[in-house]
């Protein structure tokens, strides 16, 4: 609708997370580089990564999955545990190709086991990555940790990555849950970008659709950042609105007046959400009155 208009080749903001676009902000290059860390280490076990919704923690495990050597890994992936049914086992094998039907979970153990040893053996470690693993049940962790238990002398048959919202760290942090907690070896919660963050983070993503980097003010920007918290979902959905309304308005710059209008027409979708780093938003909102004499605070 409004690529042509910006110059632009592609959607910028687009809500799918999309590796190609990942900005590289220092939390991310932390997280990218310790869940490779997680992976690459043949005593490791645990690897957790966590962050708000929309934080980038799916992006992050795309852009991993990418990077992977599989001549030396084998992946398997659950992306939705809230559909847990029966036994973790049997989303385990399944999500390592491995047939499940009419097999009860000691055989399914009994078969993932032989899976692991053989794989060692042509010289291929396994990572199983677990996404939204904040909605695990104790039972499953359990599994989970069962499944650590398979190694050959020094090295890890098998690695997990569990990734979820800063819930499963409550849950971890449990006494019940403290053997698996004991095997975490790679640990990283992903914190929302700061303004200068959010400010690079969005010229990025204009420049790899195409465009120019410099359609949106500093101004605008900050407002974007303050209603956003600086949570690149939230920056996503704020900046394509914006772009739509200045595409409708027939201007090529996305100033402060028409970041608050599209602001002003959200009322879904977790803008206005209490923010984690207060200090930083504080920062931008006390520079925004004294550039504007606007105090967004007045209007959250």
């Amino acid at each position: 609708m409004y690529t042509q208009h910006f110059g632009l080749s592609d959607k910028p903001f687009n809500l799918i997370p999309d590796p190609d676009y990942l900005y590289f902000s220092s939390k991310h290059k932390i997280g990218l580089s310790l869940l490779e860390y997680g992976l690459m280490e043949t005593a490791a076990g645990l690897t957790v990564i966590t962050g708000e919704v929309g934080a980038g923690k799916t992006t992050l495990i795309r852009k991993l999955m990418r990077r992977i050597d599989y001549t030396a890994l084998t992946v398997g992936i659950i992306n939705n545990t809230s559909t847990f049914h029966e036994g973790l086992i049997s989303w385990v094998v399944s999500a390592f190709n491995i047939p499940h039907e009419e097999k009860d979970n000691i055989a399914l153990y009994r078969e993932f086991q032989k899976f692991l040893i053989a794989e060692y053996a042509a010289g291929r470690r396994c990572v199983l990555i677990v996404d939204e693993a904040q909605n695990l049940s104790g039972k499953a962790l359990e599994e989970l940790r069962m499944l650590t238990n398979i190694n050959a002398d020094r090295d890890q048959l098998l690695q997990i990555v569990l990734v979820g919202q800063p819930e499963l760290l409550d849950v971890l942090s449990k006494p019940e849950y403290a053997q698996i907690a004991q095997r975490v070896s790679v640990e990283y919660h992903l914190e929302p970008l700061d303004f200068e963050e959010v400010y690079g983070y969005i010229q990025h993503r204009l420049e790899v659709a195409g465009g120019a980097d410099d359609i949106f003010t500093k101004q605008a920007v900050k407002a974007i950042y303050y209603f956003s918290g600086g949570v690149p979902r939230l920056v996503n959905t704020l900046c394509d609105y914006c772009l739509v309304h200045a595409y409708a308005l027939g201007s090529v710059e996305v100033d402060f007046t028409l970041a608050m209008e599209v602001r002003k027409g959200r009322k879904v979708g977790g803008v206005n959400r209490q923010v984690k780093n207060v200090e930083s938003v504080e920062q931008v909102r006390q520079d925004l009155i004294a550039e504007t004499g606007i105090d967004l605070k007045a209007l959250t």
